[in-house]
C-alpha cells in the first residue's frame, strides 16, 4: 500500500504522460523522408541532423588537390578482391580511369597512373555526394551504390598492396580517399544538405526536449518509488 498517495499518484501521472509522448514520437506523423517514406519523430530528427552535418563533411576538393602529386606516378597493382564478380567490376572502374586493368578470378592487375585512378574515384564520389547517382550508374552500367562499394573494396586492396610495395605515402593517400571521399559520399547519398541556421529552432528544441524528457522519466520513477515507501539505491 502507498505510504504517500499524493506523491505516488503524481509519479504515476508523470509516467503515463511519458508513455503517451513516447507513443506520439513513434507515430508516422512527421512528414516523408527523401525516399517518400512516412517517418516518425526519431526518423525525422535523424534525417535533420544528417542534412545539417552533410554540409560540414565535404572533404573531396582538398583530397583531390592533395592527390595531384600522384598523377605522374606509375604503379603496378595486384589486388585480391572478394570474388570473380567483384574483381570484374573493379577492373571496369580502373579501365574507366585510363589505365590497363585485367581481372583473373578474384584478382585484379592494374598498371598506370595512380593519380588517374584515384582522381576518377574522387569524381565518382563527388557525383554521389551531390546526389548525381544516375551519372555514375550510366558511366559504368552498374547501380551507383555498387560502384562506390566496389571502389571501397578496391581501395582497401590497393592500400594493402601499396604497403607491401613499401609505398607508404601512396597507401596512406588511398586510405584517405576511401574514408574522406568514398565512405562519406556513400553514407550521405540521397541526403540534401541543409544550413543549421534554417532549422535552429527545431535543433534547440530537440536538444532541450532530450534533457527534459530524460529528467521527466527519472522524476516519475522517483516519485512512484517514494510514494510506495520504497527507497532508491544510490
Amino acid at each position: 500500500m502507498s505510504t504517500h498517495p499524493k506523491k505516488f499518484m503524481g509519479g504515476l501521472v508523470l509516467m503515463i504522460a511519458f508513455i503517451v509522448v513516447f507513443i506520439v514520437i513513434f507515430m508516422p506523423w512527421y512528414g516523408k523522408d527523401s525516399h517518400g517514406k512516412e517517418q516518425n519523430g526519431l526518423n525525422y530528427l535523424d534525417n535533420l541532423y544528417n542534412t545539417i552535418s552533410k554540409g560540414s563533411a565535404y572533404y573531396i576538393p582538398k583530397v583531390k588537390k592533395d592527390g595531384e602529386q600522384y598523377l605522374a606516378q606509375q604503379v603496378d597493382l595486384h589486388l585480391a578482391m572478394k570474388d570473380a564478380r567483384q574483381a570484374e567490376q573493379a577492373a571496369q572502374l580502373f579501365k574507366a580511369s585510363g589505365v590497363e586493368a585485367k581481372a583473373e578470378g578474384a584478382n585484379v592487375t592494374a598498371k598506370g597512373s595512380l593519380g588517374k585512378i584515384l582522381q576518377n574515384c574522387l569524381a565518382d564520389a563527388d557525383d554521389m555526394f551531390h546526389n548525381r547517382g544516375e551519372k555514375v550508374a550510366q558511366k559504368y552500367g552498374l547501380p551507383e551504390r555498387l560502384v562506390l562499394f566496389t571502389w571501397h573494396k578496391a581501395l582497401e586492396a590497393m592500400e594493402k598492396d601499396l604497403n607491401k610495395q613499401k609505398k607508404f605515402p601512396e597507401a596512406k593517400y588511398a586510405a584517405t580517399v576511401k574514408t574522406k571521399a568514398v565512405e562519406c559520399s556513400y553514407n550521405y547519398y540521397g541526403v540534401a544538405p541543409q544550413n543549421i541556421g534554417d532549422k535552429w529552432g527545431i535543433v534547440v528544441f530537440s536538444l532541450l526536449f532530450y534533457v527534459v524528457y530524460t529528467l521527466w522519466y527519472g522524476f516519475s520513477i522517483m516519485y512512484m518509488f517514494e510514494g510506495a515507501g520504497m527507497q532508491l539505491e544510490h
